[in-house]
């Protein structure tokens, strides 16, 4: 070897180097070229250029470490065509994060992903007729593949329902499976097949974000192209899993990794798996204690691992994934109970909660914005997948161990069965009701399987009691007493008893003490009782359709069937007798065909055809007070108008009670921009959920608004012919409820006309807007035929049980 030819390796790197990188910083120049023209086209915002500069700076260092390892100095044909589409997936993304904030940047989104779309099937014939296929080629294009799924999969997401980001999270949970399982490290064959199902994904999911085809149409080729997803990943696990756990020699430093990554995968399986066998389903009991406990369960693991052992490998295999996957089952359902205790303060069901996941992530990123929303959602991902990998991956690590030491681990898994045995017999507690001797995962998983069981059983019973209408013949309720009356059923949102009875809510039952004062003063009588509401906490839907049908509609599945049926509603029984009927949502936008098509509304008024301009209050997005003036306004207000029946829904104190509105002088209402001020020295919800203490007392305040504003309303668009029916949804949730709680609301009639009050006279309720401690409690289910009967006609059979 020369001299010269020493002197020529080390400056063949630096200009490799040099090389690459001016590929890099020419990339990153055009990509903020781009971002420029997108910030002067479809208002690209600060939250936009740092997701774009930050996906363009990760782009390049990954492009230059590896044309550095693999020593090219310049980009092939193909790569350029790859970098480009790169590229155009950094602008994708950071129009994905604007949209996420409520910006309409759709078209400007889909002219960067398509082109991205189609230049996929350029690059590879480019660099076979060029001659430049590469392996890092190869992989270039897979993870721009990668990356512009992912991207399309979160812009449909925020519209389709956050399942979809599956797709785009499937390429990545294989990778991080990779640093878990050496033998998934393997390089993959080529697959052709691979390619169509990336470029089918890559189209659906455009086509999704565009909204160009039915919603049920998108969704199920959503759902297809996951299921074709999961059959090539499942296919490229298979084929690694038979060519052996064989790797290459390991590079520099990839043992250690390797040995942290198990670790912390043992670690964490381990955790997953305690918590699996030992965590309650309800958050108030989820204590330090619940965890120091011997499970029964993990005993039966460690024996049944033992015995496996000693048989072949395919068979220990077998039961680790089995074992692993039906702990990561019970771990992920535990999961889902904590969150329904936490709001709803009942345990998860498979079968009729699954359709309120959906509800729960608008609900997040309606009150707390988008990218909590997102981040939640990604949260619990991450963390399932974490449970589908690790626990399996821990039970198949368990049985090696104990293969490998057999007569120690058989005396171990013994000595962990007498322990569990004499704790058993002692009784010993490491608190009032969690005996260190734990056997309650069986338990759960069978409660689990009633529960679906049951579920499934209560459809039929459901459909019967939909189909025994007894109002549905028109004479049945011709609701004569309330001739020329205006009806408004006036829900307030988490209006519950707590807010009746907790000492902390003083202002609460002082308002309802004045308002029946001031009421009384201007002619009204109010009379009053509770209902038991069959929600907790939220799914405030279920509580309107129950009193509005007749029948306890407790979850989203009965909810479903009874709007595909023909059942008579309140609404429904004033329409066919002659009212006018109008809906008032707040804080619905867009339309809602089950208001015309079950309901029967003549006039839906939402969020945006109120005529309110101001700013927006956490979940509401009109002020109560705003939202009943445009009604008594558009409504009300009209001459010659006919009898109007109306449902209003107020929703300012909707959960998370922050930021509030307050009361402003009426006549300075306008479109609502005088709320601005207001908005601007309110709370912010982050603000008062920093301190859980001071959510009770905001709840407590957001009453005592929608109340004030209803009082006010009475008396500024009341008159005789007003009658007026309010009453709450459902209780708040448990951090101002509690856990095991009742699910009682108030419910009020008031009125002048002492004709509607007599009639009412039979229900046993009590004087006044709050009702005392020992009044009466119906099902809210029984309110529409007790309603029905008292003021029309009441038909043959009918029952005021509200049924089931």
């Amino acid at each position: 070897m020369t001299t010269g030819d020493t002197v020529s390796r080390p400056m063949a790197a630096r200009s490799a180097a040099s090389g690459v990188r001016q590929w890099a910083t020419a990339g990153m120049a055009g990509l903020v070229v781009l971002l420029a023209v997108l910030s002067a086209m479809p208002g690209l915002g600060r939250a936009g250029w740092v997701v774009g500069v930050g996906c363009g700076t990760v782009l390049t260092s990954w492009l230059v470490r590896g044309l550095g390892r693999s020593g090219r100095q310049v980009l092939g044909p193909a790569d350029l065509v790859t970098f480009g589409r790169g590229l155009l997936a950094c602008g994708a993304a950071a129009l994905t994060a604007e949209s996420l904030l409520g910006h309409d940047v759709t078209p400007a989104l889909l002219a960067l992903a398509v082109p991205a779309l189609v230049l996929d099937a350029v690059d590879g014939p480019v660099a076979r007729r060029t001659g430049t296929v590469t392996q890092f080629g190869g992989r270039f294009d897979g993870e721009v593949d990668a990356f512009l799924i992912l991207v399309l999969s979160i812009a449909a997401g925020s519209s389709l329902g956050w399942w979809v980001l599956a797709a785009g999270l499937a390429r990545y949970a294989f990778a991080v499976a990779g640093w878990v399982l050496p033998w998934m490290r393997r390089r993959l064959e080529f697959r052709y097949w691979r390619k169509v199902v990336t470029a089918a994904t890559g189209i659906v999911l455009a086509a999704a974000v565009a909204d160009v085809l039915p919603r049920t149409l998108t969704v199920v080729a959503v759902v297809v192209v996951l299921g074709l997803l999961a059959e090539s990943f499942g296919r490229d696990v298979s084929w690694l899993w038979r060519r052996g756990r064989e790797l290459a020699p390991p590079r520099r430093g990839s043992r250690a990794l390797r040995s942290g990554a198990a670790a912390v995968g043992g670690v964490l399986a381990v955790a997953l798996g305690w918590f699996a066998l030992l965590a309650p389903a309800r958050p108030d009991q989820l204590t330090p204690e619940s965890f120091l406990r011997l499970p029964v369960e993990a005993v039966a693991v460690a024996a049944m691992a033992a015995v496996v052992s000693a048989g072949p490998s395919r068979s220990s295999r077998a039961v680790a994934l089995v074992v692993g996957a039906l702990l990561g089952t019970i771990a992920v359902l535990k999961l889902l109970d904590l969150g329904a205790f936490a709001v709803l303060d009942r345990p998860f069901n498979v079968v009729t909660d699954l359709g309120q996941l959906g509800s729960g992530v608008a609900f997040v990123r309606e009150s707390l914005g988008a990218w909590a929303a997102g981040g939640g959602v990604l949260g619990a991902l991450l963390l399932v997948g974490a449970v589908v990998v690790c626990l399996p991956w821990a039970i198949g690590r368990l049985t090696g161990v104990l293969a490998g030491h057999r007569r120690a681990s058989t005396g171990t898994v013994a000595g962990l069965a007498a322990a569990w045995a004499v704790l058993a017999v002692s009784g010993l507690q490491v608190a009032p009701g969690a005996p260190v001797a734990a056997a309650e995962a069986g338990p759960f998983v069978v409660g689990k399987v009633r529960a679906t069981t049951q579920a499934y059983r209560d459809r039929d019973v459901f459909e019967q009691a939909v189909a025994a209408d007894t109002f549905r013949d028109p004479a049945s309720g011709d609701l004569s007493t309330l001739s020329g009356k205006d009806v408004l059923v006036v829900f307030v949102e988490s209006y519950g008893r707590v807010a009746l009875e907790e000492p902390r809510f003083d202002s609460v039952r002082a308002l309802l003490d004045s308002g029946t004062a001031r009421l009384h003063d201007a002619g009204y009588r109010a009379a009053s009782a509770y209902l038991t509401s069959p929600t907790f906490g939220g799914s405030s839907w279920l509580a309107h359709s129950t009193l509005q049908s007749g029948l306890s509609v407790t979850d989203q599945d009965r909810y479903d069937r009874l709007l595909s049926s023909t059942r008579t509603t309140l609404t429904s029984a004033f329409s066919r007798a002659g009212w006018r009927t109008v809906a008032v949502l707040p804080s619905t936008l867009g339309s809602w065909p089950e208001g015309r098509d079950f309901y029967r509304f003549d006039e839906v008024y939402d969020g945006t055809s109120l005529g309110y301009s101001g700013p927006r209050f956490g979940f509401s997005r009109v002020p109560d007070q705003f939202a009943l003036a445009a009604f008594g306004q558009r409504e009300l207000a009209r001459r010659d108008r006919p009898r109007v029946m109306a449902e209003i829904v107020l929703t300012s104190s909707h959960g998370p009670w922050a930021p509030l509105p307050t009361m402003v002088d009426p006549a300075a209402l306008g479109d609502g921009t005088v709320f601005d001020d207001v908005r601007a020295g309110a709370l912010t919800a982050p603000e008062l959920w920093s301190d859980r203490a001071a959510v009770p007392t905001a709840y407590g305040t957001s009453i005592t608004y929608s109340l004030t504003s209803l009082l006010s309303f009475v008396e500024q668009h009341g008159d005789d012919d007003l009658v007026l029916i309010v009453l709450g949804d459902h209780q708040p949730s448990t951090v101002v409820s509690g856990f095991g709680g009742n699910r009682d609301v108030p419910v009020s009639i008031v009125t002048r006309d002492r004709d509607v009050l007599a009639a009412t006279s039979g229900w046993g309720w009590r004087t006044g807007l709050r009702p005392a401690e020992d009044s009466v409690v119906w099902p809210m289910a029984a309110f529409r035929d007790r309603f029905l009967t008292a003021f029309g006609t009441r038909g043959p059979g009918a029952s005021a049980a509200g049924e089931p």
